[in-house]
């Protein structure tokens, strides 16, 4: 892969802002933006800002080395204090429902674009800075973002990705010098904290919202417009239909998109923790990390967020249903591009058998089972309940099955319990029945089982991004030592190996985290 000589010859089509109309307004105050999709926007200057971490992928994949990361031009651009030449920064404007209410517009508070940069293979990749600062869009916020959120998004969009997951990735991790005033579980107790800005990187960050808006406004011209550029742009197969039937290919596309994401999350235990329709992709990728958790102990209405500790409408065994609701907003707003309820209700309801075969596979490979057969579902539903029984580690159970099946044993199973003393010998019948039933199963496979051990191994990470390591990281970093963010960003290029030194990071929670803000609950302020 070639590179860049300098960051200056970085090339920028900014297809987004060139082909889609933008508001004439160019002064930056809270307000709302009628009949445009963006507003131009300049980041807000930092006093002294400082990189603190790199996804080095990443940046190959916008043809920089490691030289020009480093370089005080980098840290100038990537801070938001200096544009490229090419740069045209705005904020997008979108709707939204949140916790299943029409929000009405919402947009870009506090992420800038920075414009559209093409790379060294041709593909063009979005560069947006998220906690640069305000937009049109804020409304009473101020559009920056502290250190503590922006390690969780860094390190999570990496994590996810080296996890085979789809999502937005990340360039760079900058602190500003600046401090910002947060309240971290709006509990009245406001401090400063150390502010930070986040480059996040994706082929685009359009949002179910994008779509809603215009149509709540009845701005459908609008919507034609955006959806077409959305089409062509980013789903050429469906852009080689026209009329109606582009629309309704999209959609399917994006349901099927949106089916197999969730599957995606459920398998590896991830509770994004506020599935608003302004958090959905329009390209199926996990977007927006903010009161995320990892479902650590097997708790199917467990959500990190404390926004939703009451009604726990993104609890983690809630995310497919949820993500087909959203589906069905997306589906309002593009009606009247297509005028006929059935093709987008036949799309609706398909959602479910999608999710449901995408989920089979990825759990018969969790299980080390080359296909699905009749039986095996109820042998998965048997396995969830059971681990539902007992506080049982959702990762460390998993990574260590094949080892428990080989001969029936349950002891080999006894890293993934946190409360050991809850098994009684009904629990331990019940699992070994179960795990008798699992041997039997995988005796009906014609591979050795060296393939079943690394086909399950491929599956089942060794390591993923558990919110009390982000908070141990987290802690250093606030006191000026970022090395263990690097470190953490290293392991998770490896999910699925075991790393030998680095055993500390598979641990389950410990037992300090169980309730620590950070480890335990969020809010959309972490």
């Amino acid at each position: 892969m070639s590179e860049h000589a300098s960051l200056e010859s970085m090339v920028f089509d900014n297809r987004f802002t060139a082909a889609l109309p933008g508001d004439p307004e160019t002064a930056n105050f809270t307000r709302q933006v009628q009949g445009v999709c963006y507003s131009p926007v300049s980041p807000t200057p930092v006093a002294s800002p400082k990189l603190v971490a790199w996804s080095r992928e990443v940046a190959q994949d916008l043809g920089l080395n490691e030289q020009q990361v480093k370089s005080g031009d980098f840290v100038d651009v990537f801070s938001g204090n200096r544009a490229l030449a090419g740069m045209e920064p705005f904020a997008m404007c979108y709707g939204g429902h949140q916790f299943g209410n029409w929000a009405g517009q919402l947009g870009d508070g506090r992420a800038i674009g920075l414009g559209d940069v093409v790379g060294p293979g041709g593909e063009s990749f979005a560069l947006q800075l998220k906690g640069a600062g305000m937009t049109p869009y804020s409304r009473t916020a101020d559009g920056l973002a502290v250190l503590r959120s922006s390690i969780r998004e860094f390190l999570c969009s990496e994590a996810m990705h080296h996890l085979g997951v789809p999502t937005t990735r990340a360039l760079s991790l900058m602190t500003t010098g600046e401090d910002v005033t947060r309240d971290i579980l709006y509990s009245g107790d406001p401090r400063p904290e150390p502010g930070a800005v986040v480059c996040r990187v994706a082929p685009s960050f359009v949002r179910f919202g994008n779509f809603e808006i215009h149509a709540a406004r009845q701005e459908l011209d609008l919507l034609r417009t955006l959806a077409d550029f959305t089409i062509e742009n980013f789903f050429p197969a469906q852009a080689m239909a026209s009329g109606p039937d582009r629309y309704v290919a999209w959609f399917r596309e994006i349901s099927e998109r949106t089916a197999r994401l969730m599957a995606d999350w459920m398998a590896v235990g991830f509770v994004h923790g506020v599935m608003n329709t302004d958090n959905m992709s329009i390209l199926g990728l996990t977007i927006d990390y903010g009161p995320y958790g990892w479902l650590e102990d097997y708790d199917p209405d467990w959500t990190p967020n404390t926004t939703d500790a009451a009604g726990k409408r993104y609890r983690y065994s809630y995310q497919p249903r949820i993500g087909q609701w959203n589906l069905l907003q997306l589906a309002n707003a593009i009606y009247p591009l297509i005028e006929d309820a059935a093709p987008l209700e036949a799309v609706l309801n398909d959602y479910t058998r999608v999710y449901e075969e995408a989920y089979q596979a990825r759990m018969a490979a969790k299980l080390g089972l080359s296909s699905v057969v009749p039986g095996d579902d109820d042998m998965v539903a048997e396995l969830f309940t059971i681990l539902g029984l007992v506080e049982t580690d959702m990762a460390i159970f998993f990574r260590q099955l094949n080892a428990a099946a080989s001969d029936n044993d349950v002891s080999k199973l006894s890293a993934a319990w946190y409360r050991p003393e809850e098994r009684d010998a009904g629990y331990d019948k019940r699992l070994g029945i179960w795990l008798q039933r699992y041997r039997q199963r995988l005796e009906t496979e014609s591979r050795d089982i060296t393939q079943v051990a690394e086909q399950m191994r491929l599956a089942n990470p060794r390591f993923v991004m558990r919110n009390y390591l982000a908070q141990l990281a987290i802690d250093k970093a606030e006191a000026g030592d970022i090395s263990m963010v690097d470190e953490l960003l290293d392991t998770m290029r490896r999910p699925f190996d075991d790393q030998p030194g680095r055993e500390t990071f598979a641990e389950k929670r410990p037992d300090w985290a169980r309730t620590r803000p950070g480890c335990s609950m969020l809010s959309c302020s972490s």
